[in-house]
């Protein structure tokens, strides 16, 4: 068995949060608002830009398919693998796959990329003791045995049989041999079509484009980013002309015409921490769950602009099952259920916490003061804490603080397409974000995930219509909509995984901007 993890993703992004100042190649060369450039507005700054890292939202809506690239990427329209740093791979043993790359390929830096970067890269991802987020999102525990046969030409063998060891590895961003296992990297030299070239930490980060990039180059020369916690202003700086793109806003942050719907394929969620009291009894979570009115969130906070959710992935995920229905919504079963408890000696008065992350998505605050008085009506004692990423981190990974009961609001999207990777993640009882499960359940898990096609959308399907009954860790809320502001000069049309990923690529100049 490997080690446990030495290194938490919690004081890594602790650390670095710490950090002040500029750096890196250039300062800014004063063309923020030129034809050249495109400027983006974000909720938060990232706090590092690890490509490890990637599968959380902050980290590769800037770092994925921009600075760094995977050997192989999903569609996110159409769910096909296709081709990216790789040129083909093949499965050439029940556990062992064989991937070939591209002889063309540089860093920004022009070090040629290999078969060794690859390997590198990972092994740093899923074998080493950085707990990476890919890692628990993607692998979970199983280490991977990486070869790197020639320089274009390595091996892949996972421990079992993984049909869908490719998918897994389109999550793995490549970086250089030299940057290693033994420690993070804030600020990766790539091989995408846009480099790092300032960061003024707290105030502005700017992307350059790489012009040794082996495909085709990207029309802006630069990309600057900057963040703005509230919604509306992030909308006004599109408005006003300050920006060009702004990221997770709501309905009514004002972008008007200049605001763009799209389907984001999130789903949000309460996850309980189900090992804790008064939360290890089913009762309390069940009364939970009566007492959210997902219908009035959606309508009331959302403006419509989702659904109530009855699972943790959306349409169009292999495993959905549209056969469920959202919990119903019945504040009386909900306090007979707590008065139950009560009786039973169960500590239903225990301040539970309700923690949100800040700018986490478009009325997060309301809508965790919708759910404290819907809680409290139901006769239990939730207080709501507000963080940042650093601090809702600690609480969202293994390992979960000793700290007493507490809910947590995640947001979930599965950009992969397939249910394993919520399963392992949030549904297993060691999953990496997971709180609780049953070994009947996991093996049920292990069962799904060894099988293809129609037979592996039915067994993840029937997990899923089980998951409410048997472990009920989760009080599902809705499948959400995003929406952006898009000055007209821009030519970008967002998709399911937008919210994880911007491809600064493909974004243009519109035909009827003028410079």
């Amino acid at each position: 068995m490997r080690p446990t993890r030495a290194t938490s993703l919690v004081s890594v992004i602790a650390a670095s949060a710490l950090l002040t100042g500029c750096t890196v190649a250039n300062s800014d060369s004063g063309d923020a608002a030129s034809p050249d450039t495109v400027r983006i507005v974000l909720p938060q700054e990232p706090p590092t830009l690890e490509p490890c890292d990637v599968s959380l939202t902050a980290i590769g809506v800037v770092t994925r398919s921009n600075i760094t690239e995977p050997m192989i990427e999903r569609d996110p329209t159409t769910g096909d693998l296709e081709p990216k740093l790789a040129t083909s791979w093949e499965r050439t043993s029940d556990t062992e796959w064989t991937i070939r790359l591209r002889d063309d390929v540089t860093f920004s830096d022009g070090t040629p990329f290999d078969a060794e970067d690859a390997a590198v890269s990972i092994d740093r991802a899923v074998n080493s003791d950085l707990a990476c987020n890919v890692e628990g999102y993607v692998f979970g525990d199983d280490d991977l045995t990486v070869r790197a046969v020639d320089p274009t030409t390595l091996t892949v063998a996972s421990p079992t049989p993984d049909p869908i060891l490719p998918l897994r590895l389109s999550f793995i961003e490549m970086v250089k041999s030299e940057v290693g296992s033994a420690e993070r990297t804030r600020e990766p030299i790539g091989t995408g079509p846009y480099r790092i070239d300032s960061w003024d930490y707290g105030q502005r980060l700017s992307l350059v484009r790489n012009d040794t990039y082996w495909g085709a180059a990207p029309e802006f020369t630069r990309a600057v980013y900057q963040w703005r916690t509230e919604g509306s202003v992030r909308a006004a700086m599109v408005t006003n002309g300050e920006a060009d793109i702004a990221t997770g806003l709501g309905p009514e942050d004002g972008a008007g015409d200049l605001g763009v719907a799209f389907p984001n394929n999130e789903t949000t969620a309460l996850r309980m921490q189900a090992t804790t009291p008064p939360l290890d009894d089913q009762r309390v979570r069940e009364a939970i769950n009566y007492a959210i009115n997902r219908a009035g969130i959606v309508k009331a906070l959302f403006r419509g602009m989702g659904a109530p959710a009855a699972q943790l992935i959306a349409d169009g995920v292999v495993g959905y099952n549209d056969e469920l229905t959202p919990w119903p919504y019945d504040m009386e079963k909900g306090k007979a259920l707590i008065d139950e408890a009560r009786a039973d000696g169960v500590p239903v008065d225990t301040e539970i916490r309700l923690i949100g992350r800040t700018g986490q998505f478009p009325k997060i605050n309301e809508t965790v003061e919708v759910i404290q008085n819907a809680l409290a009506g139901i006769g239990l004692n939730v207080k709501i804490e507000m963080k940042d990423t650093a601090g809702t981190a600690e609480f969202q990974e293994r390992p979960f603080p000793n700290v007493g009961p507490y809910l947590l609001v995640i947001q979930h999207g599965n950009q992969a397409g397939d249910a394993a990777f919520t399963m392992d993640q949030y549904m297993r009882s060691d999953g990496f974000q997971s709180s609780y499960g049953t070994t009947d359940f996991d093996e049920g898990i292990d069962e799904a995930e060894s099988l293809t096609d129609e037979e592996r959308q039915t067994a993840f399907a029937d997990l899923f219509a089980r998951e409410p009954e048997e472990i009920t860790q989760m009080a599902y809320i809705a499948h959400m909509n995003g929406v952006l502001a898009k000055d007209p000069r821009i030519d970008y049309t967002p998709d399911s995984a937008t919210v994880d990923e911007m491809r600064l690529a493909e974004m243009t100049r519109s035909s009827d901007a003028t410079d």
